[in-house]
């Protein structure tokens, strides 16, 4: 491992320039006209698995995908099959004023790299690569064997990614999961999560006519359906209780009594997260009570409108509208079920609507939320990992967003352990202007994976779990 880490250091400015290179194309795969950029982060992404020493390097597809980049080393027999997951494809640059430095530059600023993807998730891919091929480079060999897939259709639903995964069980499966693609609660505590929340998503329109009218002749007599909706999305509003919606939290899993002190313990305060979430001077906390927002965000459910649509103010004119249509997307716990959640959410959106309007609603999206217990070999191994890489004790935490694949992938792998290992930290900005990936993470996380597979290529009888 000494010269292993050696190798990192004195090769450190070739890691940050991969991820330079990776950031650097415009890899956008939400508004689909960057279907070219996609393919040339593939094609790099198989480029540098080359380099680092990866065999049978390959861009794959299944039915209408985008390009999935694939690579393995399987020179350790007898040895633990690592799965290692990331992504490719990347969110759009919005709030381009907001931007500190050019997105598709990466830039070194203030012990950090900005650019859209270096954090979520094309660092983890530069951090797998790193890791592996400073083994590679010093040994000669791995410890374990390592399947390396990049997907690239994360940020649109990875819509294909169950179908891909079994197309090509064969190649792919392992015996272990490690997903680079989560967070930190500060970036110099390194945390695995073991719980993520689901999402149940729905489209509602209300539509009122068959098309626009003057308002100064319909103003008051025709129902408006921006009004409308606005009063059946007020439903939703849960002020600092629970969210009024019948049956909502019947099956809702309590954290228990442990759990809540190990969430207290945890970094963080209240300044440090308004600060990072950039929240507005007078604007209150939505918790639930004296609910803890680990608690809050990890193990209950929650309500957003990601979406709100009548006309744009830019083109806005004096009519009343003939529809106006919302988003909301419903994140969920164990052991809620998403067709329950679904009913429930369209229940209360569509019942008894103001003047009669008509409501239509259509599902936008459904993940389901996926829990384990952190324990076992391969969770130890990966502890003891993290601990050698940041020489600071690692925690698990849950999170409140969603990775979808990682239950049904499990499954399919015969109840293989998922290790999912914090790549962001609350200043990462992910999605958002002046995207950025800690340095320090970057270092450490490589190293901590170069740990991690020495300790599962070390484990008695290769037992993983």
């Amino acid at each position: 491992m000494k010269k292993a880490l050696a190798w990192l250091q004195e090769h450190d400015s070739d890691l940050v320039s991969q991820l330079w290179r990776l950031v650097a194309i415009q890899s956008i795969s939400t508004d689909g006209e960057h279907q070219k950029e996609i393919e040339q982060t593939a094609e790099l992404t198989c480029e540098l698995m080359r380099s680092a020493g990866l065999n049978n390097v390959a861009v794959l597809k299944s039915g209408n995908s985008n390009p999935y980049a694939y690579g393995e080393w399987l020179g350790a027999p007898g040895k633990p099959t690592v799965f290692l997951y990331a992504h490719h494809d990347v969110q759009p640059v919005n709030y381009v004023e907001d931007w500190k430095s050019p997105p598709w530059t990466l830039t070194a600023r203030d012990g950090r790299f900005f650019g859209r993807g270096a954090a979520d998730d094309k660092g983890a891919i530069a951090v797998q690569l790193g890791a592996i091929e400073s083994l590679l480079k010093t040994r000669g060999s791995l410890p374990v064997n390592v399947k390396m897939l990049v997907e690239g259709e994360e940020e649109v639903g990875s819509s294909n990614l169950d179908g891909f995964f079994r197309e090509h069980k064969d190649r792919i499966l392992s015996d272990v999961i490690v997903v680079c693609d989560t967070e930190n609660i500060e970036n110099d505590t390194p945390c695995i999560t073991s719980a993520m929340r689901g999402i149940v998503a729905l489209q509602v329109e209300v539509a009122s006519a068959k098309q626009p009218n003057h308002s100064g002749m319909a103003g008051g007599m025709l129902a408006d359906p921006a009004v409308a909706l606005s009063v059946l999305l007020s439903r939703l509003y849960w002020k600092n209780g629970k969210i009024p919606i019948k049956g909502f939290y019947d099956k809702v899993r309590k954290p228990t009594s442990a759990e809540k002190r190990a969430w207290k313990k945890l970094p963080g305060d209240e300044a440090s997260w308004r600060s990072n979430m950039g929240v507005l001077d007078g604007v209150h906390f939505a918790l639930e009570g004296k609910t803890h927002p680990h608690e809050q965000t990890w193990a209950k459910p929650s309500i957003t409108i990601i979406a709100l649509e009548a006309s744009s103010i830019k083109g806005a004119s004096n009519q009343v509208l003939p529809k106006a249509e919302a988003i909301v997307s419903c994140r969920i716990v164990p052991n809620m079920e998403p067709n329950d959640v679904y009913e429930q959410l369209k229940e209360t959106l569509t019942k008894d609507p103001p003047w009669g309007v008509k409501v239509s609603v259509k599902p936008a999206g459904v993940v389901k939320w996926w829990s384990t217990n952190p324990q076992g070999p391969a969770f130890e191994a990966a502890m003891k990992a993290l601990k050698k890489g940041y020489d600071t004790k690692p925690v698990a935490i849950g999170c409140g967003g969603s990775i979808g694949f990682v239950g049904p992938l499990a499954e399919l792998f015969g109840g293989a352990p998922a290790l999912l290992l914090g790549i962001e930290d609350p200043k990462s900005n992910a999605h958002a202007p002046n995207e950025s990936l800690d340095a320090g993470i970057f270092r450490k996380l490589t190293a901590s994976l170069a740990y991690l597979f020495e300790n599962l290529g070390s484990l008695p009888d290769n037992k993983v779990r």
